[in-house]
C-alpha cells in the first residue's frame, strides 16, 4: 500500500509542476529525479520515469524522450554519492540539473537538424540553451530546498539506506 501511495505522490508532484503554467524548464522534475531515490530508494526511479512518460503523453511526445528519460536515470543513479548531508544533496541535485542540460542538449544537437554537426554547431546549441539552464538550476534549487525542508519538518530524517541503491 505504501508503494502505491508513494507512487501516487510522485505522480501528483510531477504532474502539478508540469501542467501548471510555468517558465520553460521550471518544474520539480530534476529535483524529483534526485530526491525520489534519496528518500524512497532507487526502486522508485522507474515509477518516476513512468510518471514522466504519462505526463509526456498529455503534453506531447517528442523525439528527445530517450535523452530526457535517460538523463533522469543517470541523475537517479548519481544519488548514491550524495547522501552525507543537506549541502551534499543540494549540490548533487544541481549537478543533476547540469547532467540533464548536457545530455538533453546533446540530443537536440544530434537529432533536431537545427544545428550543424560541427564543434561550432554543438557550442551554438549549448550557448542558446543557457537561458533554459538557468530556469532548471533555479527550479531544482527551489524544489530541492522544499524537499529538504519538508523532510526536516516531518522529522523522519530517515534517508533511504544505501542498500536500496
Amino acid at each position: 500500500m505504501n508503494f502505491i501511495k508513494i507512487s501516487a505522490g510522485i505522480f501528483l508532484a510531477l504532474a502539478a509542476s508540469r501542467f501548471i503554467p510555468h517558465p520553460p524548464n521550471f518544474t520539480s522534475l530534476l529535483a524529483l529525479a534526485f530526491y525520489v531515490p534519496i528518500f524512497f530508494g532507487i526502486r522508485f526511479l522507474p515509477i518516476l520515469i513512468l510518471c514522466f512518460a504519462i505526463t509526456d503523453l498529455f503534453i506531447g511526445m517528442h523525439s528527445l524522450s530517450i535523452f530526457t528519460w535517460g538523463s533522469l536515470i543517470v541523475i537517479g543513479m548519481l544519488t548514491r554519492y550524495f547522501y552525507s548531508g543537506i549541502f551534499s544533496r543540494i549540490l548533487g541535485s544541481l549537478l543533476g540539473a547540469t547532467v540533464f542540460f548536457i545530455i538533453t542538449n546533446y540530443g537536440v544537437w544530434t537529432t533536431s537538424g537545427m544545428y550543424s554537426h560541427t564543434l561550432e554547431g554543438l557550442l551554438l546549441c549549448y550557448t542558446l540553451a543557457i537561458p533554459f539552464f538557468a530556469y532548471s538550476l533555479i527550479s531544482t534549487f527551489l524544489f530541492s530546498s522544499i524537499f529538504e525542508g519538508s523532510n526536516k519538518l516531518i522529522g523522519s530524517n530517515k534517508l533511504s539506506s544505501k542498500s536500496n541503491i
